[in-house]
């Protein structure tokens, strides 16, 4: 539900919010559309390729062959979720379709699916290969590619038509202040998460991590 939930907020962000007076001036289900749940139904399965993916790379015996056979399924399925969110997004009003089409542009917005199904033949065949890292990285970048996507769909919007990052920015103390929390906290989570990643560097068998 909580993946399904985002993924649900994301398609209502693209479709569009209204907005009168900086203040939400739509209905009560003006989220809940095909659109919406499209996007909502392609995170849970994104998500559950990621987890399937992590359980090849850490875990062994039957939990890791379960989720070798469930992942070229989800892979299958992300990639449709990835293409048709894609193209329902271009038939929303906001200009997308300019902002992917148009020339020049296109020259540059072309990149992204042509590596996403760089990535997504690269995935395939690692699978084959029995790679157990390969296909969760791979998972990672095909992520990493929705959101350049989206990036390049909604920006500078944050929420399309209505609200900029200037309009919705803090004001300039406030910036400054979060500036210096995040010099220092970003590289004590960067240390930390890749102590944990160290720690639990082994797989995951019947007698714990080794």
């Amino acid at each position: 539900m909580a993946a399904f939930s985002q993924g649900v907020i994301l398609g209502a962000l693209l479709q569009g919010i209204a907005v009168q007076d900086r203040v939400y001036a739509g209905g009560w289900l003006d989220w809940l559309t095909p659109f919406s749940l499209l996007t909502g139904a392609s995170v849970v399965v994104g998500y559950a390729l990621l987890g399937a993916t992590w359980l090849v790379w850490k875990t062994e015996g039957e939990t890791r062959a379960r989720a070798r056979r469930f992942a070229p399924w989800l892979g299958l399925g992300l990639l449709g979720g990835i293409v048709a969110v894609s193209l329902a997004t271009l038939g929303l009003e906001f200009d997308y379709r300019q902002r992917w089409t148009s020339y020049p542009a296109v020259l540059l917005t072309a990149q992204v699916p042509l590596l996403t199904a760089i990535l997504a033949y690269a995935f395939w065949r690692a699978l084959r290969r029995g790679r157990e890292l390969a296909p969760f990285l791979l998972t990672l970048g095909l992520f990493a590619l929705t959101f350049l996507g989206l990036c390049i769909s909604m920006f500078p919007y944050v929420v399309p038509r209505a609200l900029t990052i200037h309009d919705a920015a803090a004001p300039e103390s406030s910036l400054v202040f979060m500036l210096v929390g995040a010099v220092v906290l970003i590289p004590v989570i960067l240390a930390y998460t890749g102590w944990a990643y160290w720690v639990f560097r082994g797989k995951v068998g019947d007698e714990g991590y080794h």
